[in-house]
């Protein structure tokens, strides 16, 4: 499962041989293939995503690292050139059969994106807001106070609930969104650069909650920071791209394994240089 120096192989990468059966997986590429139109942009990802762990996708820009995570919530479903071979799979079922709803989906595996995007609403309304649209009918104040201690941030808004959300600052935006999502219940939450426009005070606080959020969550980031990667993840995914025919550039896998092993022992040549810091 090591290394994959060649994109065009078919090896399924499993994030640890020797702790393979020990692992549950809850999200699984299958030669996964994605396109924009004509154009190639992620080439044979084959990856199995252990459950209540930390994995972080690292590489170069363009590599495909937000394209891939936005596969699994079926995101890229809203480009309309998008288009998929292969499979995603979530609890051993297709992600992309004919008859799955994206939407249900989107409610199990949640987003958190680059920007913190709170809805011009009140503290207490981005979190109950969502719940109540599906179909929420239990105690939306315990939801809205468990939700908010979950994602670190009560103790801060405790007072202010009334308050709008945009008043807030980048730091506490970003851990409300991800209180949102927590809020709906997911099994799985995908943070796509959660904290590339925060200050170092605000990432170190998000970057705590993250460990926690993986005693009851699968969760999944992309990062441009590799010692961020090297502190939260316990799996790491290296990507790089190359030209194709075409003269334009695609995504794909070139290692996957335990964070310790990639950033200490990695096994591909490219996967050193970048870590290393000779390229990317």
């Amino acid at each position: 499962m090591k290394h994959q120096p060649d994109n065009n192989q078919n090896n399924h990468h499993s994030p640890s041989q020797s702790n393979q059966s020990a692992l549950d997986e809850v999200l699984t590429t299958e030669q996964l293939c994605v396109y924009y139109g004509d154009q190639l942009a992620l080439k044979n990802v084959n990856m199995e995503i252990p459950r209540n762990e930390i994995t972080a996708l690292i590489g170069p820009s363009g590599c495909g690292k937000s394209t891939l995570i936005r596969c699994f919530n079926r995101l890229n479903d809203l480009i309309d050139s998008f288009r998929l071979e292969g499979k995603v799979l979530y609890r051993n079922k297709n992600l992309y059969a004919n008859k799955v709803d994206a939407v249900k989906v989107r409610r199990q595996i949640g987003m958190v994106f680059q920007k913190p995007n709170p809805f011009p609403k009140s503290i207490y309304d981005n979190i109950a807001y969502g719940a109540k649209i599906n179909g929420y009918t239990d105690d939306l104040d315990e939801l809205v106070e468990t939700s908010l201690k979950q994602a670190a941030l009560w103790e801060e808004v405790k007072d202010k609930l009334k308050e709008n959300a945009l008043s807030l600052s980048g730091g506490q935006k970003q851990r409300l969104c991800i209180a949102r999502a927590v809020a709906l219940k997911p099994e799985v939450i995908l943070m796509d650069e959660p904290c590339s426009s925060l200050d170092p005070v605000s990432t170190e606080k998000v970057e705590d909650l993250i460990h926690h959020l993986k005693e009851n969550y699968t969760v999944m980031i992309v990062t441009h920071n590799m010692q961020q990667a090297s502190r939260v993840a316990d799996f790491t995914a290296f990507f790089n791209a190359e030209e194709g025919d075409s003269g334009n550039r695609f995504g794909y896998l070139v290692e996957y394994d335990r964070t310790e092993a990639i950033f200490n022992n990695p096994q591909a040549d490219a996967t050193q240089k970048y870590i290393s810091g000779r390229f990317g």
